[in-house]
């Protein structure tokens, strides 16, 4: 195995950053290797480099930003640094491969799925179109699409985002490269889509001599399918090893504050509140979405049925279900940025369930919302300080007040109030979160819904935004409805949880009591840890007797209940 060639191998490379940035390099001087039927998982913060690894190493850098001015990346033996962009192109999808965090903006949504599957042959064979259309349904059929010749002619946004990332996995895997390079490919999906795409990774890695780079920033993801852990900071390699040993024992101090920063499945203790008055509450709502057409016949998909909720002030009220479950939906119907179906909507004594849009403004203000993603959720256009003062500006607060706000409320989220005549773009994914929380603070609302408003970072920014939110809801004594897919974060933030299924509410708690003793089947199956995650089996084509062991005493997956699921 040592004898091996590498699949890919970096030595000393370093890529620099433009002037004025706040270092001289994006990576710097960074080495290691993948090897055949191996996973290595790149570990670290955002702005440690890892992505700029890997996109240097598929020669995707944008040009006269990033520049590699030292170092070698060999695949199979050649050099990618000394190769014309022409022969880069020939080498993507060849002999490497990328599969990219975000499948909705990665595919092009105009082109049906298989077509898109289908590029990829017809750029890189000669097969015919009878032939490409024969390997385009045996790979969809190998990364588990249903129904693959009903499923090529959809297009993404008829797609689920678990089956989006399995046509990207689809078309990267069309002509069996030598290296697999994913790119968080499992970041913003929920567990059980989660762990069925890992699952196909590491089927993929086992029966071909393929080499997987995984970039992460999710432990639990590296427990659960790493051979070899490198750990990345500012840019440079500061730890490198087998997954069972750096897990048990890093030695590095980043390392183990990464660690130390995953969420713990044991809720955190907070202390019994007092009854306090019931802000918002929801009764029997229930969001029924029809579809149909022409050709097709309509049918009905009751995303939430009758779900009664109250959310107290003071208090954060969790919802968890994995990705289709109605949790969303049911956030969405609070705020009224869709209308329910049927059910009522209190905010103190006003059911705002089925009020027209015109008769909705006032109750606008006392409602705000934090989404997933902080950067489509702000105003490219915009500075920061603009998009702060326009809410309070609209509900008739003076110009002036309105831009003293928001700088106070900059400061509140821990960014220096100076930053309000800065863009968007400048601004990392942590902070750009902290700036739609200020935004949402600004109009002084009752309510506050944060929708699955940190599954996009890493886990010590996680942390960060946690505490935040913790921290504004005492201050401001809100009532907090906080939906998630992972109930290790939810155990840290959440004095109820509330547990959907199928768009029903299957159980209903205090935090501490639901961890303790889950009454429902669909709770209970869900936090039933996974068998030990092995690696690579030994086959004809390559034995490698190999097995790769999960820690003891964590608990690293990511399950509905924090376990892997």
């Amino acid at each position: 195995m040592s004898n091996e060639q590498p699949v890919l191998e970096l030595e000393g490379l370093s890529v620099t950053l433009p002037a004025g940035a706040d270092r001289p390099y994006a990576v710097e001087d960074v080495s290691f290797a993948v090897r055949k039927q191996e996973i290595l998982c790149v570990v670290g913060e955002s702005g440690s480099g890892k992505s700029v690894t890997a996109h240097t190493v598929m020669g995707l850098l944008p040009r006269k930003q990033l520049t590699p001015v030292r170092g070698a990346i060999r695949l199979l033996g050649e050099n990618l640094l000394e190769k014309t962009p022409q022969q880069l192109r020939d080498l993507r999808g060849a002999r490497m491969s990328m599969i990219f965090q975000e499948p909705m903006t990665a595919l092009n949504p105009v082109h049906r799925a298989g077509d898109q599957i289908e590029e990829v042959l017809r750029i890189h064979t000669d097969l015919s179109e009878k032939q490409r259309l024969a390997r385009v349904l045996e790979v969809m059929d190998a990364v588990r699409l249903p129904d693959p010749q009903k499923m090529r002619h959809s297009y993404p946004h008829q797609l689920s985002g678990g089956q989006r990332q399995r046509i990207m996995i689809a078309a990267a895997l069309a002509l069996e490269p030598a290296l697999l390079i994913a790119d968080e490919p499992t970041t913003a999906l929920d567990v059980t889509t989660q762990a069925q795409i890992l699952k196909l990774i590491k089927d993929i890695q086992r029966e071909h001599d393929t080499g997987v780079l995984f970039i992460t920033h999710d432990f639990g993801v590296v427990a659960d399918i790493a051979d070899r852990v490198v750990v990345m900071q500012t840019g440079k390699v500061v730890e490198e090893g087998p997954t069972e040993r750096l897990l048990k024992s890093p030695q590095h101090a980043y390392t183990r504050m990464l660690i130390s920063a995953v969420p713990s499945l044991t809720p955190r203790h907070r202390e019994e509140p007092a009854r306090s008055q019931v802000v918002l509450s929801t009764r029997n709502l229930n969001k029924i979405y029809g579809g149909g057409g022409f050709f097709q016949k309509a049918r009905e998909v009751h995303a939430a049925k009758d779900v009664t909720l109250d959310i107290r002030r003071g208090e954060t009220l969790g919802i968890v279900g994995e990705s289709g479950s109605g949790k969303s939906t049911v956030a969405r119907c609070i705020v009224r940025l869709i209308d329910p179906s049927g059910g009522q909507i209190f905010i103190d004594d006003d059911d705002i369930a089925l009020l027209p849009t015109r008769l909705l403004r006032r109750h606008r203000r006392r409602v705000q919302i934090v989404f997933q993603d902080p950067y489509r959720s702000l105003n490219p256009r915009l500075t920061i300080g603009k998009s702060l003062v326009e809410g309070p500006m609209n509900f008739g607060l003076s110009r002036k007040a309105a831009w003293e706000r928001a700088r106070d409320l900059m400061n509140l989220v821990g960014l220096d109030p100076k930053a309000v005549d800065r863009f968007p773009h400048q601004f990392s994914g942590g902070q750009r979160q902290r700036i739609c929380i200020a935004r949402a603070l600004a109009m002084e609302p009752e309510v506050l819904v944060a929708d699955e408003a940190v599954s996009a970072l890493d886990v010590s920014v996680q942390a960060q935004v946690l505490e935040l939110l913790d921290k504004v809801r005492a201050k401001f004594d809100l009532a907090m409805l906080f939906i998630t897919h992972d109930l290790r974060v939810a155990a840290q933030v959440c004095d109820s949880v509330a547990v959907m299924h199928r768009g029903v509410v299957v159980e209903y708690g205090r935090t501490a009591a639901l961890f303790a003793d889950p009454q429902h089947a669909y709770t209970k199956s869900s936090s039933k840890p996974r068998p030990v995650a092995t690696g690579p089996s030994v086959n004809s084509k390559n034995p490698r007797p190999h097995k790769r062991e999960r820690p003891r005493g964590q608990n690293w997956g990511a399950g509905l209940l924090g376990r892997s699921g």
